[in-house]
């Protein structure tokens, strides 16, 4: 149990930090695909943030603690913050897209995990989490 509730430490993290990268291009984001990329960070973000509370409440319904300090996420977490680097909306789109595949291949682990406990619950919400992501990254791809 306690690998399971690692792996759900590691991505509430995980969306933590993608939430504030997408707010980020969501504000930053310019050119002829701002009002496209602008609405799309947002619509992302706002999944992004009911992925975090579902996986925090989630882990705290099967007896585990969820990190919930900005210091804690950036100790785990296996995305990069946003680099003010990152400027053009190809940029922008690419990074995001990096870290929805992590993030899928990273929810392959937690439901085999969770599968391997007989928690059903958990890797359901693992396996739907992963089919929204790789619908997403098959969307940027395109995109690209």
């Amino acid at each position: 149990m306690n690998q399971l509730h690692q792996v759900l430490n590691v991505e509430i993290a995980n969306f933590n930090v993608l939430f504030t990268k997408l707010h980020y291009y969501h504000w930053y984001v310019k050119g002829q695909e701002f009002f496209t990329l602008h609405a799309l960070f947002e619509k992302y973000y706002d999944e992004i943030n009911e992925f975090y509370d579902e996986f925090a409440e989630r882990l705290l319904t099967i007896g585990g603690k969820p990190k919930a300090t900005l210091k804690e996420y950036l100790e785990i977490t296996t995305l990069k913050e946003v680099d003010s680097k990152v400027t053009t909306s190809v940029e922008m789109v690419k990074d995001v897209l990096k870290d929805f595949n992590i993030i899928i291949d990273e929810l392959k682990k937690g439901i085999e995990i969770s599968g391997a406990l007989g928690d059903d619950v958990t890797q359901d919400m693992f396996i739907s989490t992963k089919a929204k992501l790789e619908k997403h990254a098959w969307m940027l791809r395109a995109y690209l």
